[in-house]
């Protein structure tokens, strides 16, 4: 952090991109020098305006100031490309930022990108829930950005599991986004990373997104995609998976669901079909126990009396209404209703807004 002013001064030059501030430090080995040159021109150099040399802000920039008070007030950090603690799996990439600000300690060990839509079904969200749960278990580090839905799923449920999670934003670091996920970004610095190669004070922008997506891919052994629209993000981001030469995975849903168009297209053109935990594991080439989560398995076998007992075997994964559940039962209402009470404090049932609900943790 000594030399954190001159990397700000550099990045907030307007016009200077990443292209142009790497071929400035592989000419003039530091961003000190760089500086102290740029008072005689810059020479033309790949990805650079030499007219950039004119318009570097100095120290006394607001912006810089400000970035430099946040990172200092949120104990935040920067490394570049150039230091030996830059993750090595970032520097494989064909283009890798040349800065990264970060907040929390970067684990290191096994990494997978869950990503998805911001608006999943009730399936969705708990399935991604409970898949990174049971993942952190096994020691897998979950790569997320924070957003609404299956990111923020995938977040909740690595912290459930006590493992470490690496949230990449479309922002500065200082910034929250979406506002309602203040307290999960608060816990993921305590138990993992917020990162971002924005620096502090930058606005979400649209066209900072895609960006980020690489960098999810990139510090990941696969990126796993659950729900996703036709025009979803998350396809961006398998995409940058393939080109990394990072494994792609997707869970399969019906087709009478928009949100399933685009895990079953990746499952087409040959990405991996998930339906547990294990089965990522063994992609990856890691094998450690973890609980199995199937949408498609067999009820497993629980010591339950009657009528409990029958009332969990109609359930999985798959949401159901109340109304279902007491078909056949000859049970009243009020009766089906201090089962399925009595089974969700055990955590065998989960509701579902809706009247509708699936089976729990605890009955795995």
């Amino acid at each position: 952090m000594d030399n954190l002013l001159p990397w700000l001064r550099l990045q907030f030059t307007p016009g200077l991109g990443r292209i142009g501030l790497m071929s400035l430090i592989e000419h003039f080995d530091t961003p000190e020098n760089a500086l102290d040159a740029s008072s005689k021109g810059w020479p033309k150099l790949p990805g650079l305006r030499t007219s950039l040399a004119s318009i570097v802000p100095q120290a006394s920039d607001p912006r810089i100031k400000k970035a430099q008070q946040s990172l200092s007030k949120m104990d935040g950090w920067l490394r570049t490309i150039w230091d030996p603690d830059y993750p090595q799996a970032l520097r494989d990439i064909s283009d890798p930022p040349a800065l990264l600000y970060g907040c929390g300690v970067l684990p290191e060990g096994p990494a997978l990108a869950i990503v998805g839509t911001r608006n999943p079904t009730d399936f969705g969200r708990f399935f991604a829930e409970q898949l990174a749960e049971e993942l952190a278990a096994a020691g897998m580090i979950i790569i997320s950005g924070l957003a609404r839905g299956i990111d923020t799923a995938a977040h909740r449920g690595t912290l459930s599991g006590g493992g470490k999670t690496v949230a990449v934003l479309g922002c500065g670091i200082d910034r929250v986004y979406p506002s309602e996920n203040a307290r999960l970004y608060r816990q993921i610095i305590e138990q993992g990373t917020i990162l971002s190669e924005y620096p502090p004070g930058s606005e979400p922008l649209p066209g900072h997104f895609p960006g980020r997506n690489r960098i999810i891919s990139g510090l990941s052994k696969g990126t796993l995609v659950i729900e996703a629209s036709r025009d979803s993000g998350s396809l961006i981001t398998a995409e940058f998976a393939l080109e990394q030469g990072r494994e792609v995975m997707a869970v399969p849903g019906g087709v009478d669901h928009k949100t399933s168009y685009g895990p079953n297209l990746l499952i087409k053109q040959g990405a991996h079909p998930i339906t547990e935990a294990t089965e990522i594991l063994e992609v990856l080439g890691i094998y450690k126990g973890v609980q199995r989560t199937s949408a498609s398995a067999e009820p497993a076998a629980l010591q339950l009396p009657e009528p409990e007992a029958s009332v969990l075997a109609k359930l999985d994964l798959t949401p159901r209404h109340s109304d279902e559940l007491a078909g056949g039962s000859g049970l009243t209402p009020m009766e089906l209703s201090a089962i399925l009470l009595q089974l969700e404090l055990q955590d065998y049932v989960k509701k579902l807004p809706g009247g509708r609900y699936i089976r729990g943790r605890g009955a795995h």
